[in-house]
C-alpha cells in the first residue's frame, strides 16, 4: 500500500477554473484537468524561473516529485492547446500559504533569495495585450 500523498503548498488558489478556445461553446469541448498543484509548479518553474530544488522547497515536496509534477502539468497544457480542448483547473491536496521567495539558510540562520534558473530572462519577455471585441463580419446581399 502506498503512503498517503503529501499536502502541497501553493501561493494562492486559481483565479479562474477554465480556459477554452475562443468561439467554441463549452458544451462542444472536451476538457483536460490540471490540478492546482500542477499550475503552481508551472508558475514557479516557468513564470518565476526558479530552480527545481528551490521551487520544491516552497511547495513542501521533494525535488523529484516537483519534476514529475511539472512534467505532467506541461503535458496537460500542451495537450489542451494542441488538441483544442478546454483546460479545467481544480483539485489536488493543497494548502494555501504565503510565498515570500526567501528560504532560511540552516548553516547561518539567515534568509536568502531563491535562485532563478540559469538563462531565465524573466516575465519582461512575455507580450500582453488587451483583447478587443473584433467587429462582426457583415454579409452584403446583392439584389
Amino acid at each position: 500500500m502506498p503512503r498517503p500523498r503529501k499536502t502541497r503548498r501553493i501561493q494562492e488558489g486559481s483565479r479562474v477554473q477554465f480556459y477554452k478556445p475562443q468561439g467554441v461553446p463549452m458544451r462542444e469541448l472536451k476538457a483536460v484537468v490540471l490540478p492546482e498543484d500542477g499550475l503552481e509548479a508551472l508558475r514557479l518553474a516557468d513564470a518565476e524561473g526558479l530552480e527545481q530544488a528551490a521551487a520544491a522547497e516552497l511547495m513542501g515536496i521533494s525535488r523529484p516529485t516537483f519534476s514529475r509534477l511539472v512534467s505532467h502539468a506541461r503535458t496537460t497544457v500542451a495537450t489542451a492547446l494542441t488538441e483544442g480542448m478546454a483546460l479545467k483547473i481544480e483539485g489536488g491536496e493543497v494548502e494555501i500559504g504565503e510565498d515570500t521567495g526567501l528560504i532560511e539558510d540552516e548553516d547561518n540562520g539567515r534568509c536568502r533569495r531563491m535562485r532563478r534558473r540559469r538563462g531565465f530572462c524573466g516575465r519582461a519577455t512575455v507580450v500582453t495585450e488587451d483583447i478587443e471585441d473584433r467587429p462582426r463580419r457583415t454579409t452584403v446581399e446583392t439584389i
